[in-house]
């Protein structure tokens, strides 16, 4: 398997794991110290709380690849493959126009704190890094919306049936 499959096929849930990790011990020692010690630190609950922000705009990205966010499918029961095919294709492309605006917007944000220099209080670090989360998850979207795309004018060319993820539920 070439290293660029096997980063487009694994990426996202190694970042997943290292801030699951991060946060997880980092909640655990600040929990222990809290407890034992009766001190905390500031910067415990930072990584805490930024890591939870990467981990949920990450797994945004995760849900659009697998096509795991929530949805009402109970119309696809009765579609054709090609009206499925065309559906998921409409839902990505408005989905794709909402992550692009957001994305613009949430770079703002960024480029505002990089232009003030505003630093986290317990840290120390530049905000840039933790307010990266927010761009660095749409991108993510944007990329995967587009493979997604791809994926289904190929179904809809080929007369293939559509990729409709995983089910949660039967």
């Amino acid at each position: 398997m070439s290293i660029l499959k096997r980063i487009d096929q694994d990426a996202e849930r190694w970042l997943l794991l290292t801030f699951y990790v991060m946060l997880v011990l980092t909640m655990a020692i600040e929990v222990l110290r809290r407890e034992i010690f009766s001190y905390s630190s500031i910067w415990g609950e930072e990584i805490v709380r930024y890591s939870f922000i990467y981990l949920a705009w990450i797994g945004a990205a995760v849900a659009v690849k697998d096509r795991g966010h929530i949805r009402i499918d109970v119309l696809m029961h009765y579609l054709p493959p090609r009206g499925k095919a065309l559906l998921y294709i409409f839902g990505d492309l408005v989905m794709l126009v909402v992550a692009v605006i957001a994305l613009y917007w949430s770079y703002e944000t960024v480029h505002v704190s990089a232009k003030f220099g505003s630093v986290s209080h317990g840290l120390r670090i530049s905000m840039v890094w933790f307010l990266m989360a927010v761009p660095v998850g749409f991108a993510l979207m944007i990329f995967r919306l587009i493979q997604s795309l791809l994926r289904d004018f190929r179904s809809l060319r080929d007369g293939t049936p559509v990729y409709e993820g995983d089910k949660l539920f039967d």
